[in-house]
């Protein structure tokens, strides 16, 4: 018998199931507090649970989704890479940063990815499968109970182009909102996406609210479309406008994400339109440094990409701040054990 995955499933969808089977709904509180609030894949830690319906559960459904296959910890800044096994036996990744005040998660939503980012180790390994659910929550419940702090922020930034599994996204975006979950909040949640128009809108009408942040990397239509494909059948001006709509919807601020390629994207041209960009709405911009992804050993234009010197990206940022953007510059972390931005690609770096 097909055991049922209760991993993934919202308060509303564990009362329903509790009622099929023939017990009180409010047993689906009791199962979503021990899921997403102590973190239990265990149903003998349930002890308000019947011993008779925990082990009618245990026969019947599945909690855990995911498998611990290998850990990597990057020695210089404590940067740690998960990678993970799901059911399917397909791989994953996820990454936990470790800063002074905070804690990030980067939490996959795709086996792979399809999107073919030139600069981008995930879109290189090609796309298998969307992820659940329950397999996205279950990266933040692993990391939890591995990473000695707290994790403070989680960026949908990993494998994968969160919009693209647009569902399995927002079901997990409402599991962290849940009113038993008190791990985690909206408002340290980031999602980010190359751009895929019509669902940034639809983000923006369930009234969840998490942080958006678009995978730009240059203002020009046709240089975007060469770094990233997508931009071909959801072009930068159309993902503007559906940007402007999701501020307007949740009075946020949208960030630029921005990986410097030397030649490609990091010159004077790009400081000005970048800046006329961040004039439009509430912005601010992280300029990425490019990582490597020799590990994957692109070809064609992916193994021409270069980075732009650190020196030209110190006076790229600088410039834009003459012109009134704000501007990070974000640290490589990880890049030892390919967990920096850009390198996830279900590699084990020893």
């Amino acid at each position: 018998m097909k055991k049922t995955v209760l991993k993934g499933k919202t308060l509303q969808e564990l009362k329903e199931y509790f009622t099929e089977i023939g017990e009180k709904p409010f047993r689906g509180e009791q199962l979503f507090d021990w899921m997403y609030h102590y973190l239990s894949d265990d149903f003998d830690e349930m002890l308000n649970l019947p011993k008779s319906l925990r082990e009618r559960l245990k026969a019947e459904t599945e909690l855990k989704t995911l498998e611990l296959t290998n850990t990597s910890i990057s020695g210089s800044e404590g940067t740690v890479k998960l990678l993970l096994k799901t059911g399917h036996d397909n791989l994953i990744e996820c990454v936990v940063i470790p800063e002074e005040k905070r804690v990030t998660l980067c939490v996959s939503t795709q086996v792979g990815c399809p999107l073919d980012c030139k600069f981008c180790a995930t879109g290189l390994m090609g796309y298998k499968r969307n992820l659940t659910a329950g397999e996205i929550f279950d990266q933040y419940a692993m990391a939890k109970k591995i990473f000695e702090r707290d994790i403070t922020n989680i960026v949908y930034m990993g494998m994968g182009e969160p919009l693209l599994n647009y569902n399995a996204t927002v079901k997990s975006l409402e599991l962290f909102a849940g009113r038993l979950n008190k791990g985690i909040s909206l408002k340290k949640i980031t999602v980010s996406t190359a751009g895929i128009a019509p669902r940034i809108k639809a983000l923006a009408d369930t009234g969840l609210r998490p942080k958006l942040a678009l995978s730009l990397h240059s203002c020009f239509e046709d240089i975007r479309t060469k770094i990233m494909p997508v931009n071909g059948k959801y072009p930068l001006k159309e993902n503007i406008e559906a940007i402007e709509y999701y501020l307007r919807k949740t009075n946020g601020k949208i960030t630029y994400e921005y990986t410097m390629l030397a030649g490609i994207n990091d010159r004077d041209e790009d400081i000005k339109a970048l800046a006329k960009l961040c004039r439009r709405m509430p912005s601010k911009v992280n300029l990425i440094p490019f990582n490597s992804v020799e590990h994957v050993h692109p070809e064609g234009f992916s193994g021409q990409l270069r980075p732009t010197p650190k020196w030209r990206i110190e006076e790229f940022a600088e410039r834009l701040r003459d012109l009134g953007t704000t501007v990070m510059i974000r640290d490589t972390q990880g890049d030892e054990i390919a967990a920096a931005c850009g390198q996830l690609a279900a590699v084990v770096i020893n």
